[in-house]
């Protein structure tokens, strides 16, 4: 009686070739909060990534075309007092990022034309009514300026 060991696949002869170290990012502070996040939000002009920060939260904003080793005192988005949980770029516009945080705000931020020169505190608007901290963000696909935000997971 002949059985298969090996699972049929026709991804088995599929192989990838890492990047060089200029190519990749290195030496980023990534949260260790444990949330089920992806820590990360992409769109077609910047890369946002939640970092690790002493005296509340912060995330990167770096442009697509930088990459190589991250200065540590590359600027930030700060202004949650707690830590960062989940961000979310807006679909209509590759300027604008909400994140949601421990503290029970959610921030929408306009991040400048040409990326992060100096860091940024001051968040265009900035939602308060939750009770629990926030731990989902996300724009809707379609309609202009909606965006849903979530206390956390359901049980």
């Amino acid at each position: 009686m002949f059985r298969r060991v090996v699972r049929a696949s026709k991804f088995r002869h599929v192989f990838g070739q890492a990047l060089k170290n200029d190519q990749c990012y290195d030496d980023i502070r990534v949260s260790r909060v444990t949330w089920d996040s992806s820590f990360c939000a992409v769109n077609p002009r910047f890369v946002a990534i939640i970092i690790e920060a002493s005296g509340g939260g912060a995330f990167l904003v770096l442009p697509l075309n930088k990459s190589g080793r991250i200065d540590k005192a590359y600027p930030t988005v700060c202004g949650h007092t707690g830590p960062v949980l989940d961000i979310d770029w807006c679909p209509h516009n590759d300027q604008v990022i909400a994140s949601g945080s421990e503290d029970c705000t959610v921030m929408v931020w306009q991040i400048p034309e040409n990326g992060l020169v100096t860091g940024l505190s001051e968040p265009v608007v900035v939602l308060e009514g939750h009770s629990k901290r926030v731990g989902i963000i996300t724009w809707h696909p379609t309609a202009r300026n909606v965006l849903l935000s979530a206390d956390g997971l359901l049980p």
